[in-house]
């Protein structure tokens, strides 16, 4: 007589090929169902990632049942409730059987565990980004950034035109402005001129 520690966990490894989790009692699993919905109103893989946004290559993974494609549990059951939704299954009984699979599978049996290591100032500022909407802040941000580009660039351009442009030339070679109502001046020596010896 076999005993029935023995007869579950052959079960369970009759389940379990590889990742996928095979059809042992005639029911079908959640991606057989999903793969037979999709069919049964005539969309294409590619019609259901384009409509979701979830990859073909998980659109696949799901509807084959390999689960190993996903790298947590959180994915699979996010991507199938997207999936099954977009389908107008029943998402709760579908992620009802979804558990069911997934505690037989032994890379997802157990939930993450929420204990984790303690959170810095880095995971806080990531949440708060998270939170952001981009949609509405990016433009916003965008806008901002150019008036200011354009303010200071003005000033400047401004600021350029009011210099004197021969503020930065040698002392021999700069002229000053004269102001107005005031006799010209005398022109500086030529500094470069030859030396000419005087006559006795």
């Amino acid at each position: 007589m076999e005993k029935p520690g023995k007869r579950i966990e052959t079960t369970r490894a009759s389940c379990v090929e590889g990742g996928r989790l095979a059809n042992t009692i005639g029911m079908p699993n959640v991606g057989d169902q999903l793969r037979d919905v999709r069919e049964r109103l005539k969309l294409t893989v590619h019609d259901v990632a384009n409509a979701t946004n979830i990859k073909t290559d998980h659109v696949r993974a799901m509807e084959a049942g390999d689960w190993s494609e996903f790298s947590a549990r959180v994915y699979i059951r996010g991507f199938v409730r997207s999936y099954a939704g977009h389908l107008r299954m029943d998402v709760d009984a579908v992620l009802a059987q979804l558990e069911q699979e997934l505690a037989l599978s032994g890379e997802f049996s157990d939930a993450p565990s929420l204990s984790g290591t303690k959170k810095g100032p880095l995971d806080w500022v990531m949440l708060q980004l998270s939170r952001v909407r981009w949609a509405i802040v990016f433009p916003v941000l965008l806008g901002i950034a150019v008036l200011a580009a354009a303010f200071y660039g003005l000033r400047a351009w401004q600021g350029h035109s009011k210099a004197d442009p021969t503020r930065n030339l040698g002392p021999g070679l700069r002229v000053p402005q004269r102001r107005p109502g005031t006799l010209p001046g005398t022109l500086p020596l030529p500094t470069n001129a030859p030396v000419v010896p005087a006559r006795r």
